[in-house]
């Protein structure tokens, strides 16, 4: 049974956040290169088929307060992010959020 257009649209959602993640996930980072590094993650991604928009919002505070000499590695705690993946009509909303202390990584909605 080949897959529908929305099961292909949250599979491509999960591989972006999958390469999100893992490509990034213990980059050294401090509140000073937490700007410029959320943009390079959003612009990875974006060169990626059928994503149409990616926002990653580094948490600067939650960073400061865990820096150790001077920056600290990148993790899902420290990341807020938000997509839109459009195929064949049909667009993805996913978001990626601490929950009980786990970065997760969901479908919000599906049109």
């Amino acid at each position: 049974m080949e897959p529908t257009d929305a099961e292909t649209a949250c599979f491509e959602a999960g591989i972006k956040f999958g390469t999100l993640y893992h490509q990034f996930a213990g980059t050294p980072v401090s509140p000073e290169s937490a700007d410029s590094l959320a943009r390079a993650m959003e612009e990875a991604i974006l060169n990626q088929p059928h994503c149409e928009d990616v926002t990653v919002d580094i948490r600067k505070a939650d960073l400061a307060a865990a820096i150790d000499h001077g920056y600290t590695e990148l993790t899902g705690k420290f990341m807020d992010v938000e997509m839109r993946i459009a195929y064949e009509g049909v667009t993805v909303r996913t978001r990626m959020a601490m929950e009980d202390g786990y970065p997760m990584m969901r479908v919000v909605d599906v049109e």
